[in-house]
């Protein structure tokens, strides 16, 4: 890790994300990721999507999304050969941290009920799965 830089995502980067969210993260249960909708957090807020980067390789990311009241974390994703070397809670900690300048008092993060390599970083980030809570979505 002694060459990862952790940074805000550029414009620029918004087709090499989506290429990496296609080896890096998991989408079964989800419609693909656009260039539009990359694009459209980017300039919505631009330091939202938080970039782990090696050299000129993406090799995690995370998206600390912050509404104004409530903080969300979501597409946490790590290079799978770069598993297990701490980027993961890297990212986590760079978006609390986000967070906590922005004001906010409490985090969710998105989780795949079955990614159980998903559920372990998590809990070591000191996360709990909330079971009264459901999510529940309707594509527009």
């Amino acid at each position: 890790m002694a060459d990862l830089v952790l940074r805000s995502a550029e414009a620029h980067d918004v087709p090499a994300v989506l290429a990496f969210w296609r080896v890096a993260a998991v989408d079964r249960h989800r419609p693909a990721d656009t260039a539009g909708a990359v694009a459209t957090l980017h300039l919505r807020d631009p330091d939202g999507l938080i970039l782990a980067v090696d050299g000129n390789d993406i090799v995690g990311t995370v998206i600390a999304g912050w509404d104004g009241w409530r903080c969300h974390l979501y597409r946490l994703a790590v290079a799978p050969d770069r598993r297990r070397e701490g980027i993961g809670r890297a990212l986590v900690t760079a978006a609390e941290d986000r967070f906590r300048i922005l004001g906010g008092g409490r985090v969710d993060a998105m989780v795949l009920d079955d990614n159980a390599d998903a559920h372990r970083i998590w809990q070591a980030c000191g996360y709990r799965r909330q079971d009264e809570w459901s999510r529940w979505v309707k594509p527009l």
